[in-house]
Order: structure tokens, then C-alpha cells, then sequence
């Protein structure tokens, strides 16, 4: 009797331990806050995607342009021949040169032919075919934006002979075909998903969308700092915009076969609302557990905010907007027929539209940046120069804590908050100057991928 009665009325001791629970607490309610928290984050960067990508498609044709008459009319003014293009001019008729010679290239791709013959695979070959695919786009995005920046940086450095220039052709053509083939990647991933929307039994599409729930095994038990969850952060930006395009591509695809019937795209709307959703869901879990295992708050995605032109944006992201306008030019110029002075019409007004909205989201942005700024209270810091001489101090890594922030696309400055701390009393002997101008560098590489400063990632 003592017994039962001592069990029906005995505490549970909550009390004596409160840290532990209120911490407890607190992780429960992390992990109900991170869904609000990351959609925001995601919702930013799809927008600063965005906006780099309608920057190849509005802004870039106009500069190529302006930097095409520019390379006409030169001759005539007499000008000296260093001054006759400036650096940013030569990356655009790059660029615009690259665009141009891989449109031509990707009519040689039969994109019905590549349809049929992924179609005639079996479910289980599909499925190994699109992880593999998966991962060499990653791959590619990784090893594409070394080859673009190595071309814009050799086509623009000061030379000294004019044989020196004959190095920009290899760079070229290297970048040509890293361009065309990464498009065709792309165009063979959109194929495999076209395939999986247009299956009977929906089999194909259903492992597909499952395969996205391995990626939280291999990523929610491991050890994350704040800028390792940044990198994830940014590959989920990118991963999700990329398959936005993806979709876009299957929707206009499938729209084309069935003579534009808009009655066929209430059919593909169930299906693409099961890939986003799929999508939102792992990012959401994948980031509430690593959230959660590792001891970081809600608010982390609220430190990260990008203060920067879009093509910096898109390099630190990851994000190479070429492949993917110029498979999209080549989806829609075979989707969509130009004929007539109507036709011609619309599409000058649907330029002019994308015009605007890559305005209306560069202001959206840029006003959204500034205020991250503001609250980090770091608006005296974007404009200050940086110094002369290097610290001599050993680099360290880039912490949640320290790091140099940056301004524009190659303003550096010494941590504010933590001053070089010379040893007192030691006998060592001072740094040579090639150590010196090596160790700046080491940093300058780091903060390239990512840069934090007091816990906001600029």
C-alpha cells in the first residue's frame, strides 16, 4: 500500500534540474521557428538568383553591345592601346561571345532525339542516371567558375608584350566548351524529368522525389559550424533555383507537344507541386536537425545576408547563370515561333518587361542589403580603405567571430574587433616579405568562398 501510494503522488524532480530542461525547451522551439527562418533566407537568395540570371538575359546583351561599338569606333579616335577597352567591357564581349557560340553549338543537340532515348531506359537505370548527374553538376559549378575567372582575369591583366595575349585563346575555348557541356547536362536532367512527369504509374518520379530524403542521412549527423550551415545554405539556394528552371523547361516542353493547351498544365501542376514540395520539406528538416545537433539558434538565418553586385553574389553562391540561359534560349526559340510584326512586338515588350523586373528586384535587394547592414552597424566599415601594410600576425581561419568584411568586390580590412596581439619578450625573428605577402593571400582565398563578419555573412 506505502508503495502504490508513494507512486501515484511522487514528483518527477523537474525543478532540480531547470537548465537542462528550459534548454530542452528552447530546442523545441528552434526547431518550430526554423521553417519561418529558412523560407526567408531561401526566399532571398532565390531572388539574388534570380536577379544574376536576368542580368545574362538584360543587361548583358545592352554591354556587350555598348562594348562591341566601342571596339568598332576606337580605331577612329586615336585613343592609345592600353586604354582601348576597359576591363569590364573585355568581360562582356567575352561573355556575350561565349552566349553566342554556344546557342549555335546546342542546334546540334536534338532534344527529342535525347527525350526518346532516356525514355527507353529502365526505371532503375534512370534513377542511377539522374544521381550521377546530381552530382556532376555539382562538380561542374565547382571546377566552371575556376574556368571563367581564370579567362576573365587573363583576358584582363596588365601585359607588358602583346604576344601575351595569344594565352586568352586556350582560356576561351576552354570556357566555350565548359559552358556547352554543362548545358548539356542540365538538358539531359530536364529530359530525365520530363521523362518521370510524362511516366503512366508516376514510378519514376516518386523515387526521384524520395532520393531527396537520403540527403538529410548524410548531412544532419555531422559536426556543422555557422559558416559550414552558410556553404549548405548556399547549395540549397542554388539546387532550389536551378530546379525551378528545370521545371520551367518541363512545363514549356510538355506545353509545346500539346499544342499549348492549357488544360495539359493543370495536369503537370500536381507534379510540380509534389517536387517543391518535396524540396521545401527535406531543406526544412535536414536544417531543423542541424540546428538542433549542433546547438545553433533560429536566428542564424538571419546573419546571412549578401552585400554585393550580382555577379560576386553569384560566384560566392556558386550559382553560374550561363549554362542555364543558354539551354533556357534554346528551349524557347525551338518552343516558341517568332513570326509576324505582332509577334515581334510582344516580344519587344516582354524585354522591356524583364528590364523592369531586374530593376524592381535590384532596388528590392539592394534596399533589403542595406538594411542588414544597418543592423550590423557596419555602414562606416563598407567605405573605409583598406590598409597598406600586412599585420604580421599568422592568418587564421575565418571564424563566426572575426574576419575581414568587405566592400564592393575586393575591399578587405583587418578584424575591428580583435587587434594583432604582438608576443611580448620573444626572440623571434621578423617575417620575410615573401612571407608577408603570402599570408594576406591565404585569407583573401577563404573569405572568396565565404565571408562572415560579427556573425553576418556579407
Amino acid at each position: 500500500t506505502l508503495f502504490m501510494c508513494a507512486e501515484l503522488t511522487r514528483g518527477y524532480f523537474l525543478e532540480h534540474d531547470e537548465a537542462k530542461y528550459t534548454e530542452r525547451r528552447e530546442r523545441v522551439y528552434t526547431c518550430m521557428r526554423i521553417p519561418k527562418e529558412l523560407e526567408k533566407l531561401m526566399m532571398f537568395g532565390i531572388f539574388l538568383c534570380l536577379d544574376a540570371f536576368l542580368y545574362v538575359f538584360t543587361l548583358l546583351p545592352l554591354r556587350t553591345l555598348l562594348a562591341f561599338l566601342r571596339l568598332l569606333t576606337m580605331p577612329c579616335c586615336g585613343h592609345s592601346v592600353s586604354r582601348f577597352l576597359q576591363p569590364a567591357q573585355v568581360c562582356d564581349l567575352l561573355k556575350g561571345l561565349i552566349m553566342v557560340l554556344c546557342y549555335f553549338m546546342m542546334h546540334y543537340v536534338d532534344y527529342a532525339m535525347m527525350y526518346h532515348l532516356i525514355r527507353g531506359q529502365s526505371v532503375i537505370k534512370l534513377y542511377i542516371i539522374y544521381n550521377m548527374l546530381e552530382v556532376a553538376d555539382r562538380l561542374f559549378s565547382s571546377f566552371g567558375q575556376d574556368i571563367l575567372d581564370a579567362l576573365y582575369w587573363t583576358a584582363t591583366e596588365p601585359k607588358s608584350r602583346k604576344r601575351a595575349h595569344i594565352g586568352v585563346i586556350p582560356h576561351f575555348i576552354m570556357a566555350v566548351f565548359y559552358v556547352f557541356l554543362h548545358a548539356i547536362l542540365i538538358m539531359v536532367q530536364a529530359s530525365t524529368l520530363n521523362v518521370a512527369f510524362n511516366s503512366h504509374n508516376k514510378s519514376l518520379l516518386t523515387i526521384m522525389m524520395s532520393n531527396n530524403f537520403v540527403e538529410i542521412k548524410g548531412s544532419v549527423f555531422k559536426k556543422f559550424e555557422k559558416n559550414n550551415l552558410f556553404q549548405m545554405s548556399n547549395s540549397d539556394i542554388k539546387e532550389r533555383f536551378t530546379n525551378y528552371i528545370l521545371l520551367l523547361i518541363v512545363c514549356l516542353r510538355n506545353m509545346e507537344q500539346f499544342s499549348w493547351n492549357s488544360d495539359h498544365l493543370w495536369v503537370l501542376l500536381p507534379d510540380v507541386l509534389m517536387v517543391v514540395t518535396s524540396e521545401v520539406a527535406v531543406d526544412v528538416v535536414k536544417h531543423a536537425f542541424i540546428t538542433k545537433f549542433n546547438d545553433i539558434t533560429a536566428d542564424v538565418s538571419r546573419d546571412f545576408a549578401y552585400t554585393d553586385y550580382s555577379d560576386s553574389v553569384a560566384r560566392r553562391m556558386g550559382f553560374i547563370p550561363l549554362p542555364l540561359a543558354v539551354l533556357l534560349i534554346r528551349v524557347v526559340m525551338s518552343s516558341v515561333k517568332i513570326q509576324g510584326a505582332l509577334s515581334s512586338v510582344c516580344l519587344l515588350l516582354f524585354y522591356l518587361g524583364m528590364i523592369t523586373l531586374k530593376v524592381l528586384n535590384s532596388i528590392v535587394l539592394l534596399g533589403k542589403s542595406c538594411h542588414y547592414v544597418k543592423e550590423a552597424k557596419m555602414e562606416g566599415k563598407l567605405f573605409e580603405r583598406p590598409n597598406t601594410s600586412a599585420p604580421k600576425q599568422t592568418p587564421t581561419k575565418p571564424s563566426s567571430t572575426t574576419c575581414p568584411p568587405p566592400s564592393g568586390n575586393t575591399h578587405l580590412e583587418a578584424p575591428p574587433e580583435i587587434p594583432p596581439n604582438p608576443v611580448e619578450g620573444s626572440s623571434e625573428t621578423p617575417q620575410s616579405p615573401e612571407l608577408k605577402h603570402r599570408a594576406p593571400k591565404k585569407d583573401l582565398l577563404e573569405i572568396d568562398r565565404f565571408t562572415i563578419c560579427g556573425n553576418r555573412i556579407l
